[in-house]
């Protein structure tokens, strides 16, 4: 419950964002307050499933089957891209001027990482 409430944590600093900053005009400062603070929060879940995954006995984890630990690096690479592309977007430099490319890039990364994942989970069902 703990990793579920600071996850939602997180995605509401990225809404706070969102409102402090919409109405901004170009060359304005951004203000990275709760960019801070929900990149903050959504390092508490990744150092939990670490903890979880290599915690117990090095045994333990010399027996996590290949799949699980190609999920947790590919979601944690998919999880880490969508603050990148935050700050490209806000930075606004580039082709991230426009702020529909900015949108566009997360509505391809959240389809790209949930394909990778699905995939994966059913690879990993597969195995004898």
């Amino acid at each position: 419950i703990l990793i579920f409430l600071v996850n939602a944590s997180m995605n509401l600093f990225g809404l706070v964002m969102e409102q402090l900053n919409s109405e901004r005009k170009a060359g304005t400062k951004v203000n990275w307050g709760p960019f801070i603070w929900g990149s903050i929060a959504g390092l508490a879940p990744w150092i939990a499933i670490v903890l979880y995954m290599t915690g117990a006995t090095a045994e333990a984890t010399a027996q996590t089957p290949w799949f699980v630990w190609a999920i947790v690096g590919t979601y944690f690479v998919a999880f880490n891209s969508f603050p990148i592309n935050m700050i490209l977007q806000y930075v606004g430099k580039g082709k991230f001027k426009n702020y529909l490319y900015g949108e566009r890039g997360y509505i391809i990364l959240s389809l790209v990482a949930k394909s990778i994942l699905a995939w994966l989970v059913l690879v990993g069902a597969l195995q004898p």
